[in-house]
């Protein structure tokens, strides 16, 4: 095929692209990164606007495209880390130096994409192109969920809410929905780059275009066509109250490192005492008006370990005397102890049994990750007149591969005791909601200090409190009790692995073209 450019000389498809990819004059480019700029600010964390996680990419790819490699990637690796300090600004717990390590390692993590795209894309030609830059994201994001902080910071994220389109999420998981942002993005740059005038390029950004389109219209016809139709059940979730004797800062920071005194020991005993029989009144409360599930927020109970077994013949006492399954979310200190802290659910049954103890598989990097027993990591799951039953505990939430487990599980409703702080309310509920859609089940995510949620299966929102607006800090959902297995439940990263799979591919083909037409070289 042959096309002709302003000398009207017959070239080469290749010639032409390398004719039209000039360098652009400088302002523009750094016009480009202005836009950049300000759409990266709002395309993810806590000022996430939907429209923006698609365009930022568009404008940040066309800079380091077009800017010489070393200007522009480390321009993009500060930018990156920057915006990313702004995005989740407060979100993470981690102290001084060792937060600029995080971030520098943040920035590398954001900044490969845009590296491997700009080392491959002028080495290949149309439409394989356009892929390098999503399969080098999807895969990169997948790898890093692999990590301690799991999927914090995925791009999918941004698109809460956005329910059509976040049904992908059953087939693909997270990662298909980078992708799509990616691609989108690679595709306007090549449109940009070499116009419509060639039917490829036609034909490359309607199949784009039509997959997104695709997409949103087969997610709208599942919440549409098939939304949760079984019996409801009412579940009760409830944040501890303080009580008058709470305990004094010197206190709290002994008992975080394991070194109370007699006298201590017996405040914090007290205090505990208070704490854990107004929640035990409360949860009656709640089942006499009907709640036929209570649980509580995570850690909420506190209790030393050798009153543990007291209690919780407590707990068994209640759940029986009223039928209900009762989700006692303990934080049980053993003094003494090099892992002193068990933060634990124990789901006693209608019948005042015990049915199991879940221990916080992945307790958060750092002070309480050094302090927490962690058992198996697996998960339980229990037959009920209310589904399947299983639970996490908080920061579990964010580790897809984690709640894969559930979905082998069959797990109808998950239990989600949760204890967050302000800076993160309320993405990290809104996070959890991704998992629900993954793996087909419906979960309740009580929150001490952020936003509890309720969502079915397909992402929609059933109930709602926050923590910092509530008074009684009690929130009543009316769960479905069956879910769905859905493919991605079935298959797991099976779209994670095609992108790694395809981008080694795109290298062997990039190396055996063995020459470069990137004119900003």
């Amino acid at each position: 095929m042959q096309t002709t450019i302003t000398n009207h000389e017959p070239v080469s498809d290749d010639s032409r692209r390398m004719a039209v990819h000039v360098m652009p004059g400088g302002w523009r480019r750094w016009a480009w990164l202005a836009l950049a700029v300000v759409l990266l600010l709002f395309s993810n964390g806590a000022n996430s606007v939907p429209l923006a996680a698609w365009l930022s990419p568009v404008f940040l790819l066309r800079f380091v495209r077009t800017q010489r490699a070393a200007v522009g990637l480390p321009i993009a690796y500060l930018l990156l880390i920057a915006t990313f300090s702004f995005q989740f600004r407060g979100m993470v717990p981690i102290p001084g130096a060792i937060y600029l390590i995080f971030l520098a390692f943040i920035g590398a993590v954001s900044v490969l994409p845009y590296l491997v795209d700009r080392g491959l894309v002028h080495r290949l030609n149309g439409l394989a192109a356009t892929l390098v830059f999503p399969m080098s994201w999807a895969a990169v994001e997948y790898l890093n969920s692999l990590g301690p902080y799991g999927s914090w910071a995925a791009i999918a994220y941004s698109q809460y809410g956005s329910l059509p389109l976040l049904q992908i999420l059953s087939v693909t998981g997270l990662w298909g929905l980078t992708f799509l942002i990616g691609w989108f993005a690679s595709v306007c740059n090549w449109v940009w780059e070499e116009g419509l005038e060639t039917k490829r390029v036609r034909s490359g950004s309607l199949l784009c275009l039509g997959a997104i389109t695709l997409i949103v219209l087969l997610g709208g016809a599942r919440m549409t066509l098939f939304p949760p139709s079984s019996q409801t059940v009412r579940v009760a979730s409830l944040s501890r109250l303080k009580v008058s004797n709470e305990l004094s800062d010197v206190v709290w920071k002994n008992m975080m490192h394991n070194r109370l005194s007699p006298e201590e020991v017996r405040q914090v005993r007290d205090w505990g005492k208070a704490v854990d029989d107004n929640l035990l009144a409360r949860s009656e409360r709640e089942a006499q008006a009907g709640a036929r599930i209570v649980f509580w927020g995570e850690a909420n109970a506190p209790v030393l370990k050798e009153d543990e077994a007291a209690f919780i013949a407590q707990g068994r006492e209640l759940a029986a005397r009223y039928r209900i399954y009762l989700g006692m979310s303990l934080a049980v200190w053993n003094a003494g102890q090099q892992r002193p802290l068990e933060n634990k659910l124990v789901l006693i049954d209608p019948a005042g049994q015990v049915a199991w103890e879940y221990y916080k598989a992945r307790p958060v990097p750092g002070s309480e990750a050094a302090i927490s027993v962690i058992q198996d990591g697996k998960l339980r799951v229990s037959d009920t007149t209310y589904g399947r039953l299983s639970s996490i505990i908080c920061f579990d939430g964010d580790f897809p591969q984690l709640l894969a487990q559930a979905g082998r599980l069959g797990a109808d409703v998950v239990l989600d005791p949760s204890n967050d702080w302000q800076a993160i309310d309320p993405w990290h509920t809104q996070m959890a909601s991704f998992r629900a859609i993954e793996q087909g089940f419906n979960l309740i995510r009580h929150t001490s200090h952020g936003l509890s949620a309720a969502f079915d299966y397909q992402g929609r929102r059933l109930a709602a409190m926050d923590h910092f607006s509530a008074t009684d800090y009690v929130m009543i959902s009316e769960i479905p009790s069956k879910g769905v297995r859905t493919l991605y439940g079935k298959l797991g990263d099976w779209f994670a692995w095609a992108c790694l799979a395809g981008l080694l591919w795109l290298i062997g083909q990039a190396t055996r073209t063995g020459r470069s037409m990137d004119p900003a070289a």
